[in-house]
């Protein structure tokens, strides 16, 4: 009898699947290293080349994409099972999801992970009543790299030195005390970025990086002290509760604040940064000028006259600033006017030379169009001889109108172009 062949089909998936089983180990490892977990571990049915290649991922990232159950147990049992039949040194570990894990189980796997050369640690823990706090054999991970964390806890042995290779690190909601803090920044000489959010536990921002070169930080603070930050190009500080009694102040927060910062090229300055830098005495402008800053954001509130001369020394300080963005603060219960802040700029020195020559863009948000936020558009125009387009964002519509006409009637050295905004066209853009 004679035998038929196999259809086409058939051989056409066959030779599939030999292409899939004898594609190189390099070419393998990289096409795991692009799916989620869950997704390795399937491919694990593939052929016998490709049964155990999952469990030799050097990366572990455990979040809803990798286990969708929210079997709490059952969650626990595999992230044990994926561990524990690891064939490979782990060197990125990520464990994020909305599972609350016990904290017993979160200790059994940072043990697990001490024995392995972990570059990469990220830990987001659901919200508890209480923070995780992490173990003490997280403080022997030495070759760490990247480290970020969220609602923890952070008290480290009295030995810890530091980690010697951490370059990166975001906390989020981690409290830490004050010279735990400064430890860990000291101690971390390799540190090149680190942003901070709602953390506590602590009252003064100190940093002392020489490596450092982006810094963001959010959160209550009394007092910030940049020292030895000359490699920092990225600043972001967005605090409350930072301004002092000017009696407890002798010195200018202006000036000190940007001994350290030879190099800044992005200012962001929010919350009540710029009244703590309103602290101690003006200048008139820095000791050094920030020749590279290029983009400067703040948070001004026009009604106090120190904020307002904070804000022109520092922009007079600025020569290669080329994007201002100006966020109009606003009291909820708002003082009377200071007619000295709102006559700011018919009591400027006549000798005092301003001028923004790289200056080209402008934007300025919930303008309110009261003659201190008018008079401070009006310098800007005739100070910036390439200004391309001034942005103005409204607080509200009313007399949106004659605000208008008083905006177009503004004297300037360039032919800039003005966009006013009002809340509705906001809305509509958004």
């Amino acid at each position: 009898m004679e035998q038929t062949e196999p259809p086409k089909s058939l051989l056409k998936v066959e030779m599939e699947w030999d292409r899939i089983s004898n594609l190189p180990s390099d070419v393998i490892d990289k096409i795991l290293s692009c799916l989620t977990l869950k997704e390795a571990v399937r491919t694990s049915v593939f052929s016998s080349r490709w049964r155990d290649k999952w469990a030799m991922l050097s990366g572990l990232v455990f979040d809803r994409e990798c286990v969708s159950t929210q079997n709490r147990e059952l969650f626990v049992n595999i992230v044990d099972h994926v561990l524990l039949s690891h064939i490979v040194p782990i060197h990125k570990f990520v464990l994020s999801g909305t599972h609350l894990i016990p904290f017993r189980d979160i200790d059994r796997w940072v043990l697990h992970l001490s024995r392995n050369s972990i570059k990469v640690f990220k830990l987001h823990i659901p919200y508890w009543p209480a923070k995780y706090k992490m173990p003490l054999c997280f403080f022997s991970y030495q070759d760490m790299i990247e480290l970020k964390l969220s609602d923890c806890l952070l008290k480290p042995p009295t030995t810890f030195k530091g980690f010697r290779t951490l370059k990166r690190v975001n906390f989020r909601s981690v409290t830490l005390a004050q010279d735990v803090l400064e430890n860990l920044i000291l101690c971390c000489s390799l540190l090149e970025s680190l942003k901070m959010r709602n953390c506590d536990g602590f009252t003064h921002l100190k940093i002392g990086a020489p490596n450092l070169r982006f810094l963001s930080f959010s959160g209550g603070l009394e007092d910030v002290s940049l020292q030895n930050t000359i490699n920092l190009a990225v600043l972001r500080l967005n605090s409350w509760g930072i301004y002092h009694r000017q009696d407890r102040v002798c010195s200018s927060n202006l000036a000190k604040f940007f001994v350290d910062l030879p190099h800044i090229q992005r200012l962001t300055i929010d919350g009540e940064a710029v009244q703590y830098l309103a602290v101690g005495g003006l200048p008139g402008k820095l000791p050094k000028p920030c020749l590279d800053l290029n983009f400067l954001s703040l948070l001004l509130y026009f009604n106090d006259l120190a904020e307002i001369l904070t804000t022109l020394y520092l922009l007079r300080s600025s020569p290669a600033l080329e994007e201002l963005d100006v966020t109009v603060r606003h009291k909820e219960q708002e003082i009377a006017v200071d007619e000295e802040a709102n006559s700011w700029l018919d009591n400027l020195d006549d000798d005092i030379n301003c001028s923004f020559p790289k200056l080209r863009l402008v934007e300025i948000t919930h303008f309110s169009g009261c003659k201190a936020e008018l008079d401070f558009i009006r310098f800007l125009l005739l100070n910036s001889p390439v200004l391309e387009i001034m942005t103005i964002r409204a607080l509200s519509d009313d007399g949106s109108s004659e605000v208008l006409k008083k905006l177009l009637q503004l004297r300037r050295t360039s032919s800039a172009e003005i966009i006013y905004l009002d809340p509705l066209e906001l809305f509509l853009s958004d």
